[in-house]
């Protein structure tokens, strides 16, 4: 069986990146998402293992003493990371895994998986990101200003994607995330050894 793909998406917070990954997983059952661990306080409506493994961060240093983590960052102050045993289980199963991470992550996973498919979403304009974290209604002043201040340095970083996704029109940006997915499972690499006895019976002789 080939083994799936790896997919980062990448975002500055209040780009759209979760509500576009959340929407590619319900349409797309070949897809999951691979949960992080996070030390930060969980949010109302948020799920232990749905949405993010909650732990403490003696517990959080504790894994990445252990070297469970393939990538693992500090983001506002609190700890995030993707463990290996969960992303390698999903993609020998022949699923492919996206990673919800920052750029940090996102460069780790790389060297991690070199094949590894980057994607970065943006916001169509800064003043559309500003509103967007201004909506949320989650957090105080202080905290926008410093999610804007931290959105901006992340935006730096999106020439290190492989893909690049303006999310103005969420069902347009949506078509095209969901493009992404679909051109790497057709990619030459994938289906030439997917379907390798499928091309040797055609191109027998005799």
């Amino acid at each position: 069986m080939v083994a799936g793909v790896v997919f980062t998406v990448s975002a500055p917070s209040g780009a759209g990146k979760t509500s576009l990954v959340r929407a590619l997983l319900s349409e797309d059952a070949g897809v999951e998402l691979s949960v992080s661990h996070t030390t930060r306080a969980r949010r109302q409506g948020e799920v232990d293992g749905r949405d993010y493994h909650f732990v403490d961060e003696a517990q959080f240093r504790r894994m990445i003493d252990a070297g469970d983590f393939i990538e693992h960052a500090a983001v506002f102050g609190h700890l995030y990371g993707t463990s290996h045993g969960a992303v390698h289980q999903k993609l020998e199963a022949g699923r492919d895994v996206i990673l919800e991470i920052d750029w940090q992550g996102a460069r780790q996973v790389k060297r991690a998986f070199p094949e590894a498919v980057a994607v970065f979403i943006l916001p169509p304009s800064r003043e559309a990101l500003e509103q967007r974290l201004l909506e949320r209604g989650q957090d105080s002043a202080e905290t926008v200003n410093a999610r804007m201040a931290g959105a901006i340095r992340e935006i730096e970083h999106y020439v290190e994607s492989d893909y690049l996704i303006v999310n103005q029109e969420f069902d347009a940006a949506l078509r095209e995330l969901r493009a992404v997915v679909v051109a790497q499972r057709v990619c030459f690499a994938r289906q030439s050894r997917r379907h390798a006895g499928l091309i040797r019976n055609l191109l027998r002789t005799g």
